[in-house]
């Protein structure tokens, strides 16, 4: 299979014919190719991008917005195709992979639905002789570079509101997982999105990075990946001021208080937890425990975890598939071992299942207890499905705790007392709080981070917004 990957509406190869292989990370089998671009071929998709701009901003919002709204039919008409391709180039299991179609088509809905109500305003001035009015307007040409944890969602979360606003894109997907994504273009030009307005490119992020960056032309940067990676773009971004939109790195904490309700505190645990085998950036990476209800708590994480399924993402009986890559792997065990030599105690799972066939990529899921602040795992997200329990006494440490990390993307509370609900999530430092609530993304809501977690917002009219600049008339009469 070999993936078209489409510049100005025609599909377009490497000028050096080169290829990248995509692998099936839960046995290595080939998935497909895609063109290995670089600069030149990323200079020709912003071009395109470019060109098709002034026409794109002047079509009415309605239209855009219907072109949006036919794609998200288009992504549900063609689910079970895409699902299946999430499973075979990222790992994870076929429910959670239609389940990603569903919540990227809801995406769409919400851009196609916000778009039209994008509005500006009339403002009372306080001359008597002026008119004060304001509007936005479209940034211009969207550099869009996404992730392989969710390779068909996060394009629609972020092309959708650049698309509704009137923004050209030029769509990078990662060089592991850009089968979905681009099968997910050409269901975009299906359903009216004129040539040249998304463009894609595919191969190696540096050099189609350092192009996208380096040109002008290119005035908003949307991203999400590592903190890392973030930085290095946002310097580049600066050269000509582009706008960055940046969701980066997570390390949630997971505070149970001892009134909790037990049962929805540990179904929310797995939910959040083990849901692509960790490998999602709001996922629990360290969970606070009352003392009160903390052996109850991991006794019960442990019991469910255990009977979770290890095994191919196609089987519907699999709840935890392969993690994306070797160095991912690595990660994890390493996190694993580091807490192990420092006492920390297994309470399920632990080990590195074996399958006949399959590569070593499967970690089975884990729950240990005592985990230190001296540990990699209170340090780095871990990304992967390892649940470690930390104990606390009371809410002044549970918060000060939690707040114990550079990242602020999302955290979760568990408790039954309203007033502690509040308290506790106006004191945490992060951009999400999922109170009672393991599974809080959604269209209609602004998801994003604080601290080294990035900035700015994606979903909602706020995630609109990211893609527009407001303009302000004075008109004296």
């Amino acid at each position: 299979m070999i993936e078209p990957t489409p510049i100005d509406g025609r599909p377009s190869e490497a000028e050096d014919g080169r290829r990248l292989v995509v692998t099936d990370p839960a046995d290595d089998a080939v998935v497909g190719e895609v063109p290995a671009m670089g600069a030149k071929e990323t200079r020709r998709a912003i071009d395109a991008a470019a060109a098709a701009l002034e026409g794109w901003r002047r079509e009415t919002a309605a239209s855009r917005a219907a072109a949006i709204a036919r794609w998200a039919a288009l992504l549900r008409r063609d689910g079970d195709l895409l699902a299946e391709l999430l499973v075979r180039e990222q790992g994870k299991p076929i429910g959670e992979a239609r389940g990603e179609v569903e919540y990227a088509a809801s995406f769409l809905d919400a851009a196609a639905a916000e778009g039209p109500r994008l509005h500006g305003a009339i403002v009372p001035a306080a001359d008597p002789t002026r008119r004060i009015f304001v509007w936005p307007e479209p940034l211009g040409v969207a550099a869009v570079i996404t992730p392989w944890n969710f390779p068909l969602a996060m394009v629609a979360r972020k092309v959708g509101p650049a698309l509704a606003v009137g923004c050209t894109v030029v769509l990078k997907p990662d060089q592991r997982t850009p089968i979905a994504a681009l099968r997910a273009v050409a269901l975009a030009a299906e359903a009216g999105v004129p040539a040249g307005v998304l463009n894609a490119v595919t191969g190696e992020p540096a050099p189609i990075g350092e192009a996208l960056l380096d040109d002008p032309r290119v005035r908003v940067l949307s991203f999400t990946g590592s903190t890392a990676v973030g930085q290095a773009l946002m310097a580049k971004a600066a050269r000509h001021l582009a706008k960055p939109c940046l969701e980066l790195g997570g390390h949630a904490p997971f505070l149970v208080f001892d009134d909790a309700d037990l049962d929805r505190a540990i179904a929310g645990a797995v939910a959040s937890k083990f849901r692509n085998a960790g490998q999602t950036c709001i996922c629990a990476n360290r969970f606070l425990v009352q003392e009160g209800i903390a052996e109850a708590f991991v006794d019960g994480l442990a019991r469910r975890a255990a009977e979770l399924v290890v095994g191919r993402g196609i089987d519907p009986r699999t709840r935890i598939g392969p993690l994306i890559d070797d160095a991912g792997v690595a990660k994890v065990r390493g996190h694993l071992e580091d807490a192990l030599a420092q006492g920390a105690r297994v309470r399920c799972g632990g080990a590195s299942p074996r399958f006949p066939g399959l590569a070593d990529r499967f970690v089975a899921p884990t729950v240990l207890d005592g985990l230190d602040p001296s540990m990699r795992m209170w340090r780095e997200e871990t990304f992967g499905p390892i649940a470690a329990v930390r104990r606390f006494r009371g809410e002044a440490e549970a918060i000060e705790l939690a707040n114990d990390s550079p990242s602020g993307l999302a955290a979760y509370l568990f408790t039954r007392d309203a007033s502690r609900l509040m308290r506790v999530a106006e004191r945490l430092e992060c951009g999400i709080v999922g109170a009672n609530d393991a599974t809080p993304s959604a269209a209609e809501a602004p998801f994003g981070g604080v601290k080294r977690s990035g900035f700015g917002r994606e979903g909602g009219h706020w995630g609109l917004e990211e893609f527009a600049s407001l303009k302000y008339l004075a008109w004296g009469v």
